[in-house]
């Protein structure tokens, strides 16, 4: 069982990149929590130090990546014993531009595998053991939280659900190797797994590679006389099935879909998007429903099944 969030507490904030830190702050001022950023200095949105500057609530504290200890410090001096990770750290700064502390060093050298998941799950331990526990972020945006069914103005037509069943059977097999959560499929063909790249950089790379076989087409000639010159083999519409792992820890790295990923989507020419119901976050749901009913996608969340 995830642990719970304590009413009343205050609470600590380890920020990433984007809109969810700011999300999370709405919502637990919204309860009348005290709150206490960690912000990450290669991250973390500048904007944030604006937002606590207006709110006598919210203290900021910048840190960098590899600075383990100076998270616990920070958290320790303020109060804090309940934090939530919100925000994307990309996975390649994680194992790139880290310079860790000799906490973190320690903790680095003693993991078995170097994966993401591995690696935030022994934070999370060495915080527990200061006292700091660390829950659940979709805690504070349970109404976030995709709900089972077609979401948007249409559902997926025969050609998308084939390939989101196809999408469920690699998303399945990749489960236990910690890959990335997003697989891009076309005409029941993986076109693309995310890794390191992100979700977004996974159905952009989809995206090229799709007009890259369109280009070899226009420049074929095929005997056959059913085929006339330029028709691709695989069928051009993309259908993107973002899942969290079966096991996944939702203290970090919990699915998310904004309008980002759907414009990203719009671009690499993808008609389909699948998520899992109660485990993936809807940012600005309301706008996202009208952006895919104007760019005619289907976006359907799925009962979880493995």
């Amino acid at each position: 069982m995830e642990p719970a969030l304590e009413r009343g507490r205050k609470l600590g904030l380890i920020a990433g990149n984007g809109r969810f830190p700011f999300l999370i702050l709405d919502a637990a001022r919204a309860e009348g929590r005290e709150v206490v950023v960690a912000a990450i200095k290669e991250e973390t949105e500048p904007e944030i130090e604006a937002r606590a500057a207006a709110d006598g609530g919210i203290t900021v504290h910048w840190l960098s990546l590899g600075e383990l200890s100076k998270l616990i410090e920070t958290f320790q001096r303020a109060g804090v014993t309940q934090a939530v990770m919100a925000g994307q750290v990309k996975h390649k700064q994680i194992f790139s531009s880290i310079r860790p502390d000799w906490r973190l060093a320690k903790l680095l050298l003693n993991l078995r595998t170097r994966n993401t998941d591995m690696l935030l799950g022994a934070v999370a331990k060495v915080l527990g053991d200061e006292g700091i526990e660390l829950i659940s972020s979709t805690a504070l945006l349970e109404p976030m939280l995709a709900k089972e069914g077609v979401l948007s103005n249409r559902g997926p037509d025969e050609e998308e659900r084939r390939n989101i069943e196809y999408g469920l059977t690699v998303a399945r097999g990749l489960a236990g190797f910690d890959i990335g959560q997003t697989v891009v499929i076309a005409a029941q063909a993986c076109v693309a797994v995310e890794a390191m790249e992100g979700t977004d950089a996974a159905i952009e790379r989809a995206g090229a590679i799709m007009r890259s076989l369109e280009a070899d087409a226009s420049t074929l000639h095929p005997s056959d006389e059913d085929l006339s010159p330029g028709t691709p083999t695989l069928e051009r519409r993309l259908t993107v099935v973002k899942l969290p792992k079966p096991k996944q820890d939702m203290r970090f790295d919990v699915p998310v879909i904004g309008l980002r990923t759907l414009e990203t989507m719009i671009a690499a020419g993808a008609s389909c998007l699948a998520i899992e119901a109660e485990r993936t976050l809807l940012f600005d749901q309301s706008a996202l429903m009208r952006r895919a009913a104007e760019a005619k996608i289907a976006i359907v969340a799925l009962p979880r099944r493995y």
